[in-house]
């Protein structure tokens, strides 16, 4: 068995790098001191959120394999929940969080109890469902501010370069978190039912609950990064909860690499920022950001970083 597999490549042995976390989060540090303008601040703002948004999402789809199209949903419930606490009765944005998870909770529970026993397309079209009866219901209720929205919510941390590093530091939290679940005795469960849900089934595990479980962390990823986007932008709309939204989100942890941490950060910032690259471009922009999306998808099906189960790394180390 030795001689028929290939040795661990250069590439491979530089994904797999204990340090790579690490760097990444030291380059998220240190890009204010490279461009602190207040639009660059904006943009790197708004690629952490989103980031904290693929992490969450990975939870449902990489790790459990359920394909969920409308988790934008989650991120409309976490800040209008913010929104409407901090503007209706004067609150703190931070003292609004407990609530937040509260909803987002009952969200996940809501929409995860009667339809996690359905799988495949029909799930992605209950979830798609979801995430536009979210949409619409903020758009026609008087106390989330209709087709306006909310306005004058306060900010979390004074300027823009002490609020980047807050949400660095809670998307970090958030992403570290994720790879925590992910090596649990839940997250090998969340594989075992992603890789073959009757086989799970039958060596005991409940896969009804596992999927729940998966579902409600996911809601509270996004509800959490609800509230970084209303801080953000001072402002919500139903505009921004849109089926593009999640479609994006989607697009960032295949793109990434379904079940890999790494991968899906590395996804998300891609997702967040080429677009930004390519704004000279004007109205082609979106059309070669979509060409490069799908190069990227064709040389790497398997993501940019794919995720690598213990076995395979310790068959790496044993030829080397």
């Amino acid at each position: 068995m030795r001689g028929t597999r290939r040795p661990p490549t250069r590439t491979s042995r530089l994904l797999q790098n204990r340090w790579a976390g690490a760097a990444g989060l030291l380059v998220a540090l240190l890009a204010p001191f490279v461009n602190a303008t207040p639009y660059a601040l904006s943009i790197m703002t708004s690629a952490a959120i989103f980031v904290m948004l693929a992490a969450g999402l990975n939870i449902v789809v990489g790790y459990c394999g359920l394909l969920d199209l409308g988790y934008a949903a989650f991120l409309a419930v976490g800040a209008y929940t913010s929104g409407v606490l901090a503007t209706r009765f004067d609150l703190p944005l931070l003292a609004t969080v407990p609530a937040v998870l509260v909803v987002t909770v009952l969200a996940g529970i809501v929409i995860g109890a009667p339809t996690l026993r359905l799988r495949s397309d029909y799930l992605a079209i209950v979830t798609l469902g979801f995430g536009e009866i979210i949409r619409i219901t903020a758009n026609n209720l008087d106390v989330t501010g209709g087709p306006s929205g909310i306005y004058g919510i306060p900010h979390l941390a004074d300027g823009p370069v002490a609020f980047y590093y807050l949400t660095v530091a809670v998307v970090s939290l958030a992403v570290l978190g994720a790879a925590r679940l992910g090596r649990s005795r839940l997250g090998r469960a969340w594989r075992f039912v992603r890789e073959d849900e009757d086989a799970a089934e039958a060596t005991g595990v409940n896969t009804y609950r596992v999927k729940l479980a998966a579902y409600i962390a996911g809601a509270i990823w996004g509800g959490l990064a609800g509230v970084l986007f209303a801080a953000h932008l001072s402002a919500v709309s139903p505009a921004s909860f849109t089926f593009l939204q999640s479609a994006l989100v989607l697009m960032a942890v295949v793109l990434g690499g379904m079940g890999s941490v790494p991968g899906v950060v590395l996804g998300a910032i891609v997702i967040s920022l080429l677009p930004e690259v390519l704004r000279d471009l004007a109205d082609y922009r979106f059309f070669l950001f979509g060409v490069l999306l799908i190069g990227f998808m064709l040389l790497r099906p398997q993501g940019l970083w794919p995720a690598r189960s213990k076995e395979a790394l310790r068959s790496e180390e044993a030829l080397r």
